[in-house]
């Protein structure tokens, strides 16, 4: 095998990265064309660059109004960034995902095969072929249902309706959370017929496809699961109904939100915000004029995102939930962790804890360098920061406010925080090794 072939196959970690710098460079260059505007002079290249990332990391933060800036080709170029972003992230973990297992030994890949049935360990273009079969058929289902709404309900032309759905359920099911409208999806704040299909479209995409795969063979079968699977439903179910009762009862009375509804039509944007959170980027009420508890909630809710291999960002409910259940033990005194039957390994409760700190690590640096360089209010920055990390795209309203060199730290938390969880999962476990001799133990104490 040459040696540029070796690198490549044991670094692959190195060439996601690469590959996404690579599609953000050629982006910014394309919407840096005069063609890309409305006005048709050329966007400046923080501009560009912000949204080429933005947009390929499926986050949704933007400087400029998306629907009034960027023209036609602008938004095409917009489009297919999240829709290459979205595929590709939800690929690659799945594909490093399988590198991963042919890398164990013997027993364990055989173990690893047995749980992770939602994808053939032996046939990588089974892979690529789910993940796209699947992507476009829930994109196609949410456009015709968007289509129709825009079509009928608000006397859209049935082309720009057309547009409308499509360019929306692409965003919907990557999590993306870029809007033709000027102001998301606040002026839908109460009809389910546009906001139901888009929150459809960010849980499926932020479940993930090994999920989604799984559920279609066996979705009558729940005994049948997987581990990850039963994990990633469990807390996707609690984290929106949780989510949703809290953002209800604490926006109730805010006028600016939710108190300003009938009370009938309060609900539905509630549970609505209750889902975005976990990476989806849309708002159906003004998330600058929410409770400061409401922000704080979201902000938890985006740092700990969607599923993995997925569109979604955060540090993945899966790991969320294996730390709760590695807590749960401690505190129970068990010397092993247990999750719906499984003996859950040191080698992953580890993983799950690096990843955890590092995005920590990488949030609070984020909001760190942007207070020091701006003068917004400490709350709105980290949330800001969090959002961007955790590739959301929800806002208070600041992102235009940051400036130059904040919009460069955002640049980088969003790049990080789309590829910083699936790169570092899969380089530890590629550099898992054993060691041939063992020191003596120690106990410091704790707390």
């Amino acid at each position: 095998m040459p040696s540029a072939t070796f690198k490549l196959v044991r670094h692959p970690a190195q060439l996601v990265v690469v590959a996404f710098a690579v599609a953000v460079g050629i982006g910014t260059l394309l919407l840096s064309l005069p063609v890309a505007t409305a006005s048709d002079t050329s966007a400046d290249w923080s501009t560009a660059l912000f949204t080429a990332t933005s947009a390929l990391c499926v986050t949704g933060l933007v400087v400029v109004d998306t629907g009034g800036y960027w023209s036609a080709f602008g938004h095409v170029v917009i489009m297919m960034l999240f829709q290459v972003g979205g595929f590709g992230i939800m690929t690659t973990a799945s594909l490093l995902g399988l590198l991963v297992s042919r890398k164990m030994g013997l027993r364990t890949r055989l173990s690893a095969a047995a749980e992770y049935k939602a994808v053939d360990l032996g046939d990588v273009r089974s892979v690529v072929k789910g993940v796209l079969r699947i992507s476009l058929l829930i994109e196609a289902v949410i456009a015709v249902m968007l289509t129709l709404r825009f079509w009928l309900g608000y006397d859209e032309s049935f082309g720009q309706a057309v547009w409308l759905g499509v360019f929306h359920a692409v965003s919907a099911f990557n999590n993306a959370g870029f809007v033709l409208f000027d102001n998301s999806v606040v002026g839908f704040a109460t009809d389910p017929l546009v906001l139901l299909p888009i929150a459809g479209g960010v849980i499926l995409g932020g479940i993930g496809f090994p999920v989604m795969l799984e559920l279609r063979r066996h979705f009558l079968r729940p005994r049948q699961w997987s581990l990850h699977t039963r994990i990633t439903l469990t807390g996707t179910v609690l984290l929106l109904v949780l989510g949703t009762i809290f953002m209800v009862a604490n926006e109730w009375r805010n006028d600016a939100t939710l108190g300003a509804l009938p009370v009938h039509d309060r609900f539905l944007p509630g549970f609505f915000h209750a889902v975005m959170p976990r990476s989806g980027g849309f708002n159906a009420v003004e998330t600058g004029e929410m409770h400061h508890g409401s922000l704080l909630v979201s902000a938890v809710l985006m740092f700990i995102g969607g599923g993995s291999a997925s569109t979604a960002g955060g540090i993945k409910v899966t790991t969320f939930l294996l730390l709760f259940f590695v807590i749960l033990a401690e505190v129970r005194g068990e010397k092993d962790v247990h999750v719906f039957g499984r003996r859950i390994g040191d080698r992953a409760t580890r993983q799950a804890l690096t990843v955890a700190l590092l995005s920590v690590a990488g949030a609070v640096t984020g909001t760190f360098v942007l207070v020091e360089i701006t003068d917004l209010p400490i709350y709105q920055v980290m949330f800001e920061a969090v959002s961007a990390f955790a590739t959301v795209g929800l806002s208070t309203g600041i992102t235009p406010l940051v400036g130059d060199a904040g919009e460069v730290v955002l640049v980088l938390l969003m790049f990080i925080g789309r590829l910083g969880p699936v790169t570092l999962v899969s380089a530890l476990a590629l550099r898992e090794r054993q060691r041939l001799y063992q020191h003596p133990e120690g106990r410091p104490l704790i707390g």
